[in-house]
């Protein structure tokens, strides 16, 4: 049987809620600050939750002309614009790379919402006529974002999109990992975007009673972990990273931020929204990561939690972290990025995965911000990296995210 390939990280690129690149995104992650806000994209005075962590300062023109603006749905701008930060971090020559060799495996969880909030809206409220643009359907499916990438670059190598809700961009990355460990490309630009601060998606979500109401302090809203936290803050943006095969990179003499060994999947089979409550399918997918991986538990020096600051789902994830790693919980740093970002939904993976790589790259954990008074339910013995971010070699670092319809999945990093 053939060796499996190893595969390494030459390019990173993002916008969101905290960083419109990827040096303001490390040191507003470093610095602890929080990205919430009120809504400004709608009026939401009328909504049970009343705020979001957007992305700050977006002016479209500056990455677009109008011409080609008007082709994508914000998801899919924000997708274009992390992945050309990753490909201008990555410094391929175009011309030597081997594009059928290269591709792109991109996710959302949600696509073009807005867009085709804005038709339907449009047809209802007009005459009656329908007059939908020819655009309506490639800025509203999910798929898009990895097409636009792949034209942009020519990459003509694994070219579709993952959607698994909050998982899809770890989903993402593990199928990246694999079709290049299994010789199928050498290069493949991944990650996720999401823009679903939408009258339809905060409206849908406030109704399920999943996102905080901290509207007179949207700062401290997202409190991963902390006694009085009521939900998750919507967040919008786009993480991508550029994955290569090692001696592909070696030969190239790329810059190679860490290495990507190992993922994990699994379902908890349990209950559309809710998270078993022992967290049986996190456990399942962190060990398969591990497995995957090659690594025991000791080996890892940071989690980055799915964290989200729902009450049932940051218990039932510090349960799996504890059921699967005994003692070694108590050694490992853990902490949840989403107390600063927001929930990304598709796109948390990747934004997160940045967190890790900024972890091992900077020896630097970043912090839980917001965590006034600990869970009793929680161990106070667990170190959450509360409030400020903590010096520390990072060797191995963990990563996980999970989706409505009980959809978990786990990444690692190693240090190289």
């Amino acid at each position: 049987m053939r060796e499996a390939r190893r595969v390494v990280i030459t390019g990173l690129g993002t916008i969101n809620p905290i960083g419109n690149n990827i040096e303001e995104y490390f040191t507003n992650l470093e610095n602890g600050v929080s990205g919430a806000t009120g809504i400004t994209l709608f009026d939401a005075t009328n909504f049970k939750s009343r705020i979001a962590c957007e992305v700050k300062n977006y002016d479209w023109s500056r990455y677009f002309d109008r011409k080609e603006a008007r082709k994508h749905d914000r998801f899919c701008q924000f997708a274009l614009i992390a992945a050309t930060e990753a490909m201008e971090d990555a410094n391929f020559d175009l011309d030597a790379l081997d594009k059928e060799r290269a591709g792109v495996i991109w996710s959302s969880g949600i696509g073009g919402l807005q867009s085709f909030h804005d038709e339907v809206m449009g047809w209802a409220t007009g005459d009656g006529i329908p007059r939908f643009s020819p655009f309506l359907v490639p800025h509203l499916i999910t798929d898009i974002a990895a097409g636009h990438i792949s034209i942009k670059y020519g990459l003509m190598g694994p070219n579709y999109s993952v959607t698994s809700a909050c998982a899809s961009s770890n989903h993402a990355m593990i199928d990246a990992l694999n079709l290049i460990r299994w010789g199928k490309a050498d290069v493949i630009v991944t990650g996720g975007s999401e823009a679903p601060i939408t009258i339809p998606a905060v409206g849908g979500f406030s109704s399920m009673h999943a996102l905080s109401t901290r509207n007179d302090d949207p700062q401290h809203a997202s409190r991963p972990f902390d006694a009085d936290r009521d939900g998750f803050v919507i967040a919008e943006g786009a993480g991508a990273l550029i994955f290569e095969e090692y001696e592909h990179a070696k030969a190239r003499g790329a810059k190679i931020y860490c290495e990507i060994v190992g993922g994990g999947m699994s379902a908890d089979a349990h209950h559309m929204t809710a998270p078993h409550p022992e967290g049986k399918g996190a456990m399942m997918s962190m060990r398969e990561a591990l497995k995957d991986a090659d690594l025991e538990l000791e080996d890892i020096d940071y989690l980055n939690t799915h964290g989200t600051s729902t009450p049932l789902g940051d218990i039932a994830e510090l349960m799996a972290i504890q059921g699967l790693f005994g003692d070694h919980a108590y050694k490992m740093n853990i902490s949840s990025t989403k107390s600063m970002t927001g929930h990304l939904l598709g796109a948390t993976a990747a934004t997160e995965a940045l967190a890790c790589i900024m972890a091992i790259q900077r020896g630097v954990v970043p912090p839980t911000i917001n965590v006034e008074k600990l869970d009793p339910q929680i161990d106070e013995k667990l170190n959450l990296t509360i409030g400020t971010a903590q010096k520390r070699e990072v060797r191995c670092a963990m990563s996980n995210t999970f989706g409505f319809g009980g959809h978990n999945s786990t990444v690692i990093f190693r240090k190289i």
